[in-house]
């Protein structure tokens, strides 16, 4: 919106003004100033509008936000925002936040009964039998150990008396060749790329704990671990782009050695990225990161030249931004919807009854989308029930925008007016999910991939190099993948590791959701 005509005005003029309006004596030229006045008051309270708008999204994006959930937006509760009556339920006495079943990888000790065993005696009744139950009882400990932890073998030396040749002990058959075991690098590479402990924070810890790992020593560790096992990276690569759905964004992320490149060298781009691509086949899911300084959509476009010509285009999900589009490969864009519901989320306070009508229809779209997933529907059954379900409730939701502007209800440069136009503008892209069966609703599944990377620029603040960015990519892309498939990512990177040989003859078969069955059977 452009600023209104100024106008100026001694305050002897202004009183002069009132006065004329107070005896309706108005003379020509007073109309012109008084519709300056309003239209300079209207852009100034727009103006203001945007600006609360900007610093609720900046004070957002520094501190974050608990929930974006409709009810809390709306400050309203299930109930309809009257408080409910009923008493807490008092917690069952468990082990803790988390039950047994929790603790997966947890060693299992069986304790036998110190006197009896199954078909004895009761030593109770006397006239009954014991038999075992098939529930035992339950007793969980947790104890404390180092993130590395050391062993110091201290091999006896003996010596002659006579001819003073020396005697040592032979070391133990286990204790490998390398200083650094398998477990110490998928540990390291866990907790720096997985979970954003720096390296310092590590090397510190380690010391307090008498078992010192500087920094410089931990780059090497997981450097070398990623010699042994990249072949896995590209393996997953190739398979993410047999996607039928792929998701992708990226998040800025600083590499000092691209920094202090020229603008020449760098072909003018001064932005540098972390992509998350993910990729779904069926119930599986995939995770790639890529670092530097291309797009998301370029990105993407590197994965799907490894893409099957005899596959279909993959769905894409991702925002409305161009950048994000791989060029030269066909896909059938969906745009995400908590992209486009964000922004009447933002500027809710100033225009709550819009938004609220806007919310609650999405919310209801969204309710109707987990009943899908909680009924096990299949993408033909999902599509069908939001056509049945939710095509109504978007039919009106797109006709009750339009008339904000044919009734001029709305101005199209205000928060509301621009939250209305995004909509408005990618409609069809928004919803894919009531034409095509696999389509998703939202992005969110690559936002919450992308956290990882976020996590890691909060702790470490950069990558030095390009190679350690690839490094950070391919430990990032293996533990998400096993975060995704629900596989035990320490475990994993270690076997990886123990079974490098064979890894290098078939990446394929040492993926996180069939590597196991690689353990098992090798010749397979």
């Amino acid at each position: 919106m452009s600023p209104p005509r100024r106008i100026d005005l001694t305050p002897e003029q202004l009183d002069a003004l009132l006065k004329r309006v107070e005896a309706g004596t108005l003379q020509d030229g007073d109309y012109e100033i008084i519709k300056g006045m309003a239209e300079t008051l209207s852009f100034l309270s727009q103006a203001l509008d945007n600006k609360n708008t900007s610093i609720k999204r900046l004070l957002k994006l520094i501190f974050g936000d608990s929930t974006e959930k409709t009810a809390k937006v709306l400050k309203r509760n299930k109930a309809g925002g009257k408080k409910s009556g009923k008493k807490k339920k008092k917690k069952r006495k468990g082990h803790g936040k988390n039950g047994a079943a929790a603790y997966h990888g947890a060693e299992k000790i069986k304790v036998a009964h110190e006197s009896l065993k199954p078909k004895d005696p009761c030593p109770d009744c006397y006239r009954g039998k014991l038999y075992e139950l098939t529930e035992p009882g339950i007793i969980v400990r947790v104890t404390g150990n180092a993130p590395c932890s050391g062993k110091i073998y201290e091999l006896q030396k003996l010596r002659c008396n006579l001819c003073q040749k020396i005697f040592t002990a032979a070391a133990p058959d286990d204790i490998g060749e390398e200083k650094y075991d398998a477990a110490s690098g998928a540990m390291i590479a866990l907790l720096k790329y997985g979970s954003g402990l720096p390296f310092n924070r590590l090397d510190q810890l380690q010391a307090t704990l008498g078992v010192p790992l500087p920094s410089s020593t931990q780059w090497e560790i997981v450097e070398s671990v990623a010699d042994k096992i990249h072949p896995v990276y590209q393996a997953l690569m190739r398979h993410a782009a047999g996607g039928e759905v792929v998701y992708n964004d990226d998040t800025v992320m600083k590499v000092l050695e691209l920094m202090k490149q020229s603008d020449e060298e760098r072909r003018g781009r001064k932005g540098m990225y972390t992509s998350g691509i993910l990729s779904t086949v069926g119930d599986r899911k995939m995770a790639v990161f890529m670092t530097g300084g291309r797009h998301a959509g370029e990105n993407l476009a590197d994965i799907l030249q490894k893409r099957s010509a005899a596959l279909p285009p993959p769905v894409q999900m991702c925002d409305a931004l161009s950048r994000n589009l791989p060029e030269n490969f066909k896909t059938i864009l969906a745009n995400c919807l908590a992209h486009a519901r964000r922004r009447f989320v933002d500027v809710e306070p100033n225009f709550p009854q819009e938004c609220t009508y806007v919310l609650e229809t999405l919310e209801q779209v969204y309710i109707n989308d987990a009943i899908t997933r909680q009924q096990n529907m299949t993408p033909d059954q999902r599509m069908q029930y939001h056509q049945e379900n939710s095509a109504s409730l978007m039919d009106d939701l797109e006709d009750w925008l339009q008339q904000q502007f044919d009734d001029k209800k709305v101005e199209p440069n205000s928060g509301l007016g621009q939250a209305i136009s995004y909509m408005l503008n990618h409609w069809k892209e928004l919803t894919q999910f009531l034409r095509v069966p696999k389509a998703p609703l939202d992005n969110n599944l690559c936002e919450r991939a992308l956290k990882k990377a976020i996590l890691h620029r909060k702790n470490s603040l950069f990558f030095k190099t390009e190679h350690g960015a690839y490094i950070g990519d391919l430990f990032m892309s293996l533990i998400h993948t096993c975060n995704l498939c629900k596989v035990n990512p320490f475990e994993y990177l270690k076997m990886l590791q123990q079974h490098s040989s064979e890894l290098f003859r078939d990446p394929d078969k040492w993926m996180p959701w069939n590597y196991e069955k690689s353990i098992d059977h090798p010749s397979d």
